[in-house]
């Protein structure tokens, strides 16, 4: 990585926080050594003090990758096996005969994904989340499909503690903290006591600066309790490659797809024809990404305290700077006006089949707005005669006229993911 590329770094991730899309810590290394790491907004805006290399944010489901890799380690150590029943410790759970620990692992399971209710009150302890799922019946037959659960993590945080004789939290300390002198990551982050320790937000910019809820940790546990550094993590991105907690093999492993692009505790993708393997997070007042191209030693860390922000994007443009691909900087939308003759074009169903949904597009008083049908509506801004955008930007939609100039189909554009939809009505 060339100078060039580390400034072009910092104009990158200062466009995304002139648009309060990013307010957190960078970290970016390669081929063995840390190229860029740079804190951009603030830690605590009410004391003035800003993010830095140093600042510890909660990291959410990045969690996985370490609760991954204390299981792993405990398969390395034959205590455990992939293949493993959860009825070896649950029998009278329901299908417990069926479910395995690789299927808890890759999200395949079926068990139902207790953040899809408000069960805060009612799982915070082993007795209560087992009890709580056991009730409820499987989304799938294990191993026949995919769907994200944190529930299957915080089952396999149960496991671990009874195989190793320690509760979750000492095993990831014991085998992964320690050896890589990891001392400023850790798990109860209500109750941390450090200047260092972020404070997350729901909303961060010029005007406004609300302050998240604390996440229980005891709830959120083997699924997204870790709160940590941009450089702790990279000191868990050396360990990993240099096989320093899990062998190779098992690794390899982790860092097969299965179903969804999932392995075991990461999402696997490719760049420039190398593996890539990640993992995001998202909780009350944070968001996290770390990105590693394992082939080429590279590691992108990006942590966050404003909540609900896609950083996933943003790693993968620094990828395409350190990769010289091109590349777009986000720039603030500004909105024109166009007459109704031009609007009526677009009014319409259309059918996004790929995420099963229908959008009808209305026509009122000179405003054009998407409705979800048996959901919410949303005023489109237009930017150029086709093209409009929704909550400052973040999503996209662009009308594709047919030979009538009417609006053939459309394309949503959100986080860089492309959509379509065709005119069903």
């Amino acid at each position: 990585m060339h100078a060039q590329d580390t400034s072009k770094v910092n104009e990158l991730i200062t466009a995304y926080k002139k648009l309060d899309k990013f307010n957190g810590t960078v970290l970016v290394a390669a081929y063995g050594r840390i190229i860029f790491e740079k804190g951009y907004g603030y830690c605590n805006a009410a004391k003035g003090t800003r993010n830095n290399p140093q600042t510890i944010f909660q990291i959410a489901s990045i969690t996985k990758t370490f609760t991954s890799a204390v299981v792993l380690k405990l398969v390395q150590q034959h205590q455990l096996s992939l293949t493993d029943k959860l009825s070896k410790w649950y029998p009278k759970f329901p299908n417990a005969e069926k479910i395995t620990i690789g299927h808890l692992l890759s999200h395949t399971s079926g068990i139902f994904d207790y953040t899809h209710e408000d069960t805060v009150t009612k799982v915070n302890t082993e007795q209560n989340m087992m009890a709580f799922l056991a009730k409820k019946p499987l989304d799938f037959q294990p191993g026949s499909d995919w769907r994200y659960s944190n529930s299957g993590y915080s089952i396999l945080g149960f496991i671990i503690g009874k195989v190793s004789g320690i509760p979750y939290e000492q095993a990831v300390r014991k085998y992964i903290f320690k050896p890589l002198h990891m001392d400023h990551s850790g798990f109860d982050f209500e109750h941390l006591q450090n200047k260092e320790k972020a404070t997350g937000y729901s909303m961060i910019n010029d005007t406004i600066k609300t302050i998240a809820a604390y996440s229980d940790s005891s709830v959120v546990f083997a699924a997204g309790a870790i709160y940590s550094t941009a450089e702790d993590i990279y000191k868990w991105h050396r360990g990993l490659q240099s096989y320093q907690i899990v062998y190779k093999e098992l690794l390899d492993k982790a860092y097969t797809p299965l179903k969804r692009n999932y392995g075991y505790g990461w999402i696997i993708d490719a760049v420039d024809n190398k593996k890539m393997v990640y993992h995001s997070g998202n909780i009350a007042g944070f968001s996290s990404v770390l990105v590693r191209i394992p082939q080429d030693d590279i590691c992108i860390v990006l942590l966050n305290n404003q909540e609900g922000t896609e950083l996933e994007p943003i790693a993968r443009k620094i990828l395409d700077i350190l990769y010289q691909k091109p590349y777009e900087i986000p720039a603030k939308k500004t909105a024109i006006s166009l007459p109704d003759a031009i609007l009526q074009r677009y009014t319409g169903k259309y059918e996004i089949t790929e995420i099963h949904l229908i959008l009808e597009i209305i026509l009122d008083n000179n405003q054009l707005t998407a409705h979800m049908v048996n959901g919410p509506a949303f005023p489109l801004t237009p930017e150029k005669e086709n093209l409009f955008f929704i909550q400052d930007g973040k999503v996209e939609i662009e009308f594709v006229a047919g030979p009538s100039g009417k609006a053939e189909k459309l394309i949503i554009n959100q986080n860089d993911q492309k959509k379509e939809g065709k005119r069903i009505q």
